[in-house]
């Protein structure tokens, strides 16, 4: 057997290995284990996986790897307040436990994009705080030096990325969460657009603000989770559709916002402050014009998630379990969700009000920027220091990083440099919602201009990603038949660098019909005054290969302009009207999959 001790767990590497047959995703899990094993004790994990689990996720998988499994056999973590089958979920409180039947949503899409879970990870218990050590089963340790903090609260799932246990890893994202950590442990922390990933299944921290977030060695490993459990989730009332179109920005050419000078705080380390300023030069000379702004209404917002009414949010999500069992609770988190029980519905409405108004203010900085780099922390703490101050050290974390998800905003975190101890800094890029892609190319920019450095690990980055499958300069295209995922031509749209960005419907204007000839089976596609809802998806694919894509459409069929559900109109997949003489109208079984399974179905 192949000595897999040197092996980078990080997607692309893992993806190539598989492809050519030099090792296979038993023999990786089996190494993943074995890693873990042997890990020095940084209180990484709350529950992990038996080889028997394991073996039940690998037994699922195909012999070779194919398109339609974009994470097959990469191993992943899960932060312990966001469910997996059969396997306990504790948001870190180990009388509040449960084990659920079935995977939060974003887990189980990812299970069937091939991943393969390993364990659940520990967290400041209820996702309530950033540093790492608010929970009973041990304060989690930074991956370069066991005397700080590791971040929080996602703190075990960041850690076992940095450590090169896993090759990424979900956490959650109400208040910095996904961001904080990834800074302390040299990662790349993706904080999506509010409800671009169901929470369903999720232990809330805030419902109405919380995110699934993710952390991966590389922004291009991150981006390539995202992409693969990003499907809108119609029973989670918190869940958004992606728009078909978004105008994202150009990562090449740009307008960045940093905060005036005397409204930066980094706490009195002048290391950080080096380095931040390190991180403006570079993000300039990578092509973007810097821009001093006024951050009062961001940090006027910040203010508001602990020292508003939304503290209870955190006391409703628990409420039960805090009248029941209060005493369980880790003593700070205690101190902090139970006077959520206190604010009033007029205090609730009135920082709504107040929020909105910041809101509009903060939209002024959009006029004048494109994106805005920030500190992701201005500082770093020793686990000694935040237990004897903890209210006051995790409220200065959480400066840059709490009016996120109030003003509705999209943010990565990316590594910085490292100060002169040898401890990490960090650095994040955030837009306005749905600009997720634009930020994880220019992310991943700025990322190899500052370190070459993977995680913890002391291996070198992975190369980057192809530009021309993180450009923004793509078409979205809408197809309802034989090139939807795992179908006969979807291969067309993958091998020319495409990517899924939703699965979504039509407008309910549109009939569909199967067309003689093949193989494959073809749909036509036809607006019509009386049609309902097809289903489709909608591919981004890059503009120098729409051309030789086209050639390929056989007539009847062609591209024109397509409504969805939402209102948008994309290319798409339309069929002539002549081409539907003769055909047979399927339209009754709302999409081509349903039509092609009552076409196996016995009758």
């Amino acid at each position: 057997m192949m000595d897999l001790q040197d092996l980078s767990l990080d997607i692309q590497n893992l993806a190539k290995g598989y492809r050519e047959g030099r090792f296979t995703p038993e023999v990786v899990l089996r190494e993943v284990q074995q890693r873990i094993e042997q890990a020095p004790q940084r209180h990484v994990w709350i529950t992990r996986l038996d080889w028997w689990q394991i073996q039940a996720y690998l037994e699922i998988l195909p012999p070779e790897p194919n398109e339609t499994l974009p994470l097959y056999g990469i191993p992943f973590a899960i932060k312990d307040n966001i469910d997996l089958a059969g396997i306990p979920t504790t948001a870190g409180c180990p009388d509040y436990a449960y084990v659920p039947e079935h995977h939060a949503f974003v887990v189980q899409q990812l299970i069937q994009a091939g991943a393969i879970p390993v364990g659940k990870t520990n967290l400041d218990q209820f996702a309530t705080g950033l540093v790492g050590t608010r929970s009973p089963y041990g304060a989690c340790r930074n991956s370069f030096d066991n005397e700080y903090i590791s971040g929080g609260s996602s703190a075990g799932s960041a850690v076992a990325v940095a450590t090169g246990l896993v090759s990424f890893a979900l956490g959650t994202d109400t208040a910095g969460s996904g961001r904080v950590p990834a800074a302390f442990n040299h990662i790349v922390g993706i904080k999506p657009t509010r409800g671009l990933l169901s929470t369903r299944g999720v232990v809330p921290a805030c419902r109405s603000l919380d995110c699934v977030s993710i952390f991966a060695l590389s922004s291009d490993d991150a981006s390539r989770v995202l992409t693969s459990c990003d499907t809108f989730d119609r029973e989670d009332p918190y869940a958004r559709e992606q728009p078909a179109v978004t105008a994202g920005f150009d990562a090449k050419r740009f307008r960045f916002g940093v905060p005036r000078t005397e409204q930066l705080e980094f706490f009195g380390n002048d290391q950080a402050k080096t380095l931040f300023t390190k991180a403006v030069e570079h993000l300039s000379e990578l092509g973007g014009t810097p821009e001093a702004l006024d951050f009062t209404p961001f940090l006027a917002a910040a203010r508001l998630l602990y020292e508003g009414p939304w503290v209870s949010e955190r006391y409703a999500a628990i409420e039960p379990f805090l009248q029941d069992r209060a005493d369980a609770l880790f003593p700070v988190t205690r101190d902090i969700i139970l006077p959520g029980a206190e604010p009033s519905a007029v205090a609730a409405f009135n920082a709504q009000y107040r929020l909105m108004d910041y809101r509009r203010q903060s939209e002024a900085a959009w006029e004048q920027v494109d994106v805005i780099l920030t500190p992701t922390a201005g500082t770093l703490y020793r686990i000694d220091q935040v237990e004897v101050d903890p209210i006051r050290l995790n409220n200065n974390l959480g400066y840059y990083t709490n009016f996120m998800n109030l003003l509705d905003l999209s943010a990565i975190a990316v590594p910085a440099g490292f100060q002169t101890d040898g401890l990490p800094f960090g650095v994040t890029l955030f837009a306005p919602a749905f600009n997720d892609a634009s930020l994880a190319w220019l992310g991943d920019r700025l990322h190899r201009a500052l370190t070459d450095r993977a995680g913890a690990t002391g291996l070198p980055l992975p190369p980057a990603a192809d530009p021309k499958k993180a450009s923004t300069d793509s078409l979205p295209i809408a197809v309802c038949g034989a090139h939807l995922s795992s179908l006969p031509l979807n291969h067309q749209l993958t091998e020319r660098g495409a990517r899924l960005l939703q699965s979504t419907r039509t407008a309910d204007s549109y009939r569909l019909f199967a067309l003689p000839g093949g193989p494959p089976p073809r749909p036509g596609l036809v607006r019509s005054d009386e049609g309902e809802s097809i289903e489709v998806e909608v591919w981004s694919l890059p503009l120098d290969r729409v051309g030789d894509f086209l050639a390929g459409i056989p007539a009847p069929l062609g591209l024109g302009r397509v409504e969805l559900a939402n209102g948008a109109w994309v290319c798409g997949f339309i069929c002539q009207p002549y081409g539907i003489e003769g055909a047979e109208e399927v339209t009754r079984y709302g999409g081509w999959r349903n039509y092609l399974a009552s076409r196996d179905s016995p009758t």
